[in-house]
């Protein structure tokens, strides 16, 4: 069984359409899992959820799709993100804004535990530092976890009270065996790493192998249709630079 792993959509089509053609191409996905922010930023939230909904996802919850569906306060948000879910909620049909109320903040598959942020604070902890990772660890009941949320690529090792943190490239793969780990795959949607590609894994699961990949896509595109609904230059210009 082979699973595309997806985070921080952030309503990119292009993006997401060239990570799951890629993962097509790679010999196809029986699944593809969602660590959150399907919405939020981007010019097309419903295509972005149709697309996900047509495949067999199985997806957590954001911060952006609570906001975006009337479930989380915007105070936390800063005011181009605050815009951007503005302007998202506005664009959602009820079946749309349905849908993801109903994702759940966390759940597991198999060996994996799926959340958005962190299981000490699903919708907001940016998982980025030792003591974050050993306060995950202690609250994760599988072998293994994925997060999200900060749009970087890495993987912890748990090690005691120093777990390690690795940054992975294109093509980097990692073996599941007994070591503990959390994995990031990046963002689809909205890199920050400084690498502008769509960042995202494939799990086979038969070989219990997990490869972090990137791909191209057509940013001018996206970048068109966010000037198109009026969306902050500041998030179409972040995306030609992957900040």
């Amino acid at each position: 069984m082979r699973i595309a792993i997806v985070s921080d959509v952030h309503s990119n089509l292009e993006a997401l359409d060239a990570v799951l053609r890629d993962a097509e191409e790679s010999g196809g996905v029986d699944e593809v899992w969602c660590l959150g922010d399907i919405v939020g930023y981007g010019p097309e939230p419903s295509r972005v959820i149709a697309a996900l909904r047509d495949r067999r996802t199985v997806a957590v919850a954001g911060n952006h799709d609570r906001a975006a569906c009337g479930l989380l306060s915007l105070e936390e948000f800063n005011p181009y993100a605050g815009a951007a879910v503005r302007w998202t909620s506005e664009q959602l049909s009820r079946d749309e804004a349905d849908y993801l109320s109903s994702l759940p903040l966390t759940r597991t598959s198999g060996d994996f535990t799926l959340v958005h942020g962190s299981l000490r604070a699903p919708e907001w902890e940016y998982l980025l530092e030792p003591d974050q990772a050993e306060a995950h660890f202690a609250l994760q009941m599988t072998r293994y976890s994925l997060v999200g949320h900060s749009h970087l690529t890495f993987h912890v090792e748990e090690r005691g009270r120093s777990p390690h943190f690795a940054p992975n490239r294109d093509r980097d793969t990692v073996a599941l065996g007994e070591q503990r780990l959390i994995l990031n795959p990046g963002s689809v949607g909205q890199p920050r790493d400084g690498d502008s590609r769509s960042a995202y894994i494939l799990y086979d699961r038969d070989a219990a192998l997990v490869t972090f990949r990137r791909v191209e896509y057509d940013i001018r595109a996206t970048q068109r249709k966010m000037c198109d609904a009026g969306l902050d230059q500041w998030l179409i210009d972040r995306l030609a630079v992957g900040r």
